[in-house]
């Protein structure tokens, strides 16, 4: 399992250092934010949209705020992609060719989550008139399925750009999927226990900083404690069994996920990579773990609580987490926030209020 603080700070297994992912069992991550951002403006660059008397162009992009990330898990390739795009249009009737009009198009979910013909786009112009309303109304017939199509060419491309060496040929290919399988899961393991043996033979106490405490696991290990806080749009019996229900864990992790919510049950989440057991259980109101990451010290547990504060209008959920290697600290609270709360929100719905969604 990859350290946190060294590459990508994931929940999940990176890739050998070797760059062999056997079997392509460890899930492998490539960010196409970058490539993204570069690429939706150039789409769109004096894109026309032309018919008959009519002739209109984006000018530009305005706005591109988003990410776009592919994942591999078990040679599977998962897209995750979430955009909002403004792009500033301007058109013409070509009887009156010196007279131009400008407007808007704003795009603000284009996402996996929507299939592309559902993806929301709005037309505006910035003066009203006889000539604009007919530019407008155009756009909204014509323009709104011409973009959908460009859109389609970046899904298209992000697709066949970033599947390139996520999926490597499986090792002994003609046996069975479960034997290789198992097979990779023991090796998996294997190596696994021996970074751990590495680890721990090689680790040596470290002076605590002020905001941490030193505690004994064998050795001095240097940990901390990080506090967090954050909005849900939901009430609070929704977001206990977003946290407890093995149906709703399963579904805002993407991947099977062991959860026995009751005092000293078990879970296991992200392929085995996140464990630990219920230390207390207040419905609505307080889940208490024992929490680990797999490669942490043989033994050594933080301790999670997370309580729930119902409002009129939302639930306050506030995190404390104590016992947390120094070394990956930097990396929890955003390890926290993007596997846990922003995944639960997109996938339940909980980052938008009710009045926001009528």
């Amino acid at each position: 399992m990859a350290k946190w603080g060294e590459g990508d700070p994931r929940w999940i297994v990176e890739e050998r250092p070797d760059a062999t992912n056997v079997n392509n069992w460890h899930w492998t991550e490539k960010n196409a934010t970058p490539w993204s951002k570069e690429r939706l403006p150039q789409l769109f660059a004096d894109f026309k949209i032309e018919q008959r008397d009519i002739e209109c162009v984006v000018d530009s992009v305005d706005k591109c705020n988003g990410e776009a990330t592919v994942n591999n898990r078990k040679g599977k390739l998962i897209f995750f992609y979430e955009w909002e795009l403004v792009l500033k249009w301007s058109g013409r009737l070509l009887k009156n060719s010196n007279l131009s009009h400008k407007g808007k198009l704003t795009i603000p979910n284009l996402s996996e989550e929507n299939n592309l013909e559902d993806v929301e786009i709005t037309v505006t112009i910035d003066e009203s008139n006889d000539e604009s309303e007919t530019l407008k109304q155009f756009m909204y017939n014509v323009g709104r399925e011409r973009i959908r199509n460009q859109l389609g060419v970046y899904i298209k491309e992000l697709k066949e750009e970033y599947s390139k060496n996520l999926i490597l040929p499986k090792k002994d290919a003609n046996s069975s999927d479960s034997a290789a399988e198992a097979n990779d899961a023991n090796n998996a393991k294997n190596a696994a226990q021996k970074a751990a043996s590495l680890r721990s033979a090689a680790a040596a106490p470290k002076s605590s900083s002020n905001s941490s405490a030193t505690r004994s696991v064998g050795c001095k290990l240097d940990v901390r404690t990080l506090s967090m806080t954050e909005e849900f749009h939901c009430n609070a019996n929704d977001l206990y069994n977003a946290l407890t229900k093995p149906e709703m864990v399963t579904a805002f992790t993407r991947a099977p996920a062991k959860v026995d919510a009751v005092r000293g049950g078990e879970f296991v989440l992200y392929g085995g990579n996140v464990l630990g057991k219920f230390e207390e259980l207040v419905p609505e109101k307080k889940i208490q773990q024992s929490w680990r990451l797999k490669n942490w010290s043989s033994g050594h547990y933080s301790n999670v609580v997370i309580e729930l504060e119902e409002t009129s209008s939302s639930t306050m959920m506030t995190l404390k987490q104590t016992g947390i290697p120094a070394s990956e600290y930097d990396a929890m609270k955003t390890n926290w926030y993007r596997y846990y709360w922003h995944s639960i929100k997109q996938t339940f719905g909980f980052g938008s209020s009710i009045s926001d969604a009528l």
